[in-house]
C-alpha cells in the first residue's frame, strides 16, 4: 500500500502540477484522497460519498476524508456567483474589462463558453506583443479542450487605449478561426479593448 500511495503521489506531482487535476478520472481524484487503488471504486461518485465504508481498505479516518471532500464540493458550489452568460459583444466586453482592468502590459487571453454560452473559464494566452509566433493555435485550444468548451472567445487589451485592429490582430484571429472550425471549437468573436471602448471583429466582419 505503500508503495501504492507513492506512486500516486509522483503521478500527482508530475502530471497534475503540470496539466491541472482535470487529467485524473473521479476514481483517480478519490484514489490520491484516500491512497486506495483507483480500480477498487466501482460505484457511482454518489454511492461512494454516501456509504464510503464500503471500498475495501476504507476505514474510519478515511472515511472521514472522503466525506470531508463531499462537503467542500457543496460548501464550494453553494458559494458559486450565477452564471456569467454571453448575449453578445457588449457582455463579452464588460466581463473582460473585468479581468484586464489593471493590465499595463497587452495580454492575449481566451473566454471558454459551454453551450449555453455561459462563460466557464478564462485563460491567459501571452502577455506582450501579439505576435502570430507566440499566439499559437495550440496554446489558445489547449484550454478549451481540456475543459470541453462548446466555443471560445479572444480577448486582448491594447494599452495605448486605441482598441483599431492591427493587420497582426486581423490575421492572427482569422488563423484561430480556421483551426477552430477544423476542431469544432468555433472562435464566436475576437475583442479587443481600449479605453472605455472595445471592437468587436466579428461586427467588424474579420472573423473570416
Amino acid at each position: 500500500m505503500c508503495k501504492e500511495k507513492e506512486v500516486l503521489s509522483q503521478k500527482a506531482r508530475e502530471c497534475g502540477a503540470a496539466y491541472g487535476m482535470t487529467i485524473y478520472s473521479d476514481e483517480e481524484l478519490l484514489s490520491l484522497v484516500t491512497g486506495i487503488a483507483p480500480e477498487k471504486f466501482t460505484g457511482t461518485l454518489q454511492e461512494t460519498f454516501d456509504n464510503p465504508k464500503k471500498i475495501d481498505g476504507i476505514g474510519k479516518r478515511k472515511e472521514l476524508a472522503v466525506f470531508a471532500v463531499r462537503e467542500l464540493s457543496k460548501r464550494y458550489l453553494q458559494k458559486q456567483p450565477p452564471p456569467y452568460i454571453i448575449h453578445g459583444p457588449e457582455d463579452a466586453a464588460a466581463y473582460a474589462r473585468q479581468q484586464l482592468a489593471m493590465e499595463t502590459k497587452e495580454h492575449f487571453c481566451v473566454m471558454l463558453l459551454n453551450t449555453k454560452n455561459h462563460v466557464s473559464g478564462w485563460h491567459i494566452v501571452s502577455i506582450g506583443s501579439l505576435m502570430a509566433s507566440i499566439v499559437h493555435p495550440r496554446e489558445v485550444f489547449a484550454p478549451a479542450i481540456v475543459h470541453h468548451a462548446a466555443s471560445i472567445i479572444l480577448v486582448h487589451n491594447h494599452p495605448s487605449g486605441d482598441p483599431s485592429p492591427s493587420r497582426e490582430d486581423i490575421s492572427v484571429t482569422q488563423r484561430l478561426v480556421k483551426a477552430g472550425k477544423i476542431m469544432d471549437i468555433p472562435v464566436l468573436d475576437h475583442i479587443i479593448i481600449g479605453d472605455n471602448r472595445f471592437i468587436s471583429l466579428k461586427e467588424k466582419g474579420l472573423l473570416v
